[in-house]
Formats: C-alpha cells, sequence, structure tokens
C-alpha cells in the first residue's frame, strides 16, 4: 500500500504539464518584468508596441492554464502489476 501511495505522489511529481505549466510561468513573470521596465528609447524602435509585455502576460496566461488543467485533470497511476485496471476517484475527493 504504501509503494502504491509512493508511486501515485511520483507521477503526479513528474508529470509534464506541472512542469511545463511552471517554466511558463517563471519565464512569463520574467518577460512581463523586462516590459513594465522598458526604455523609452527600446519602446520607439519597437513603434509603440510592448512585445515583451505582451508575451509576457501571454506566457504567463498559458503557463497558469497549464497548472489549472493540471488541478482539473490530476494524474492516475498505471496500475500495479496483477491488478486490475483502476478507477479515477470522483472530483471532490
Amino acid at each position: 500500500m504504501e509503494l502504491e501511495e509512493r508511486s501515485a505522489s511520483a507521477a503526479r511529481l513528474f508529470d509534464v504539464r506541472r512542469v511545463i505549466g511552471l517554466l511558463f510561468v517563471v519565464y512569463g513573470v520574467l518577460v512581463t518584468l523586462a516590459g513594465i521596465f522598458v526604455s523609452d528609447e527600446n519602446l520607439r524602435k519597437a513603434q509603440d508596441i510592448n512585445i515583451n509585455l505582451w508575451t509576457g502576460l501571454s506566457m504567463l496566461a498559458l503557463g497558469l492554464l497549464f497548472l489549472l488543467w493540471l488541478r482539473l485533470s490530476p494524474t492516475v497511476p498505471p496500475p500495479a502489476p496483477g491488478e486490475g485496471p483502476r478507477m479515477r476517484p470522483p472530483a471532490g475527493e
């Protein structure tokens, strides 16, 4: 039973949605900050479009969507050898 719980927590820990979501959130924050603290000269070079700000906010939103997806649809670990297929627990538990 303990091995099964450890396997479930390892499956959740290494879910690719968590890694991608966290990376997008971190990079989104950094690029958004670069967009907030842009100089007027660099803004003029980009024809007054703050691309860092828009890209950073988009990356932040995408990262949060990945994390929301992970929260709403958690990973179900594979069944142990010799065990039948597992049923996914109800969403409220």
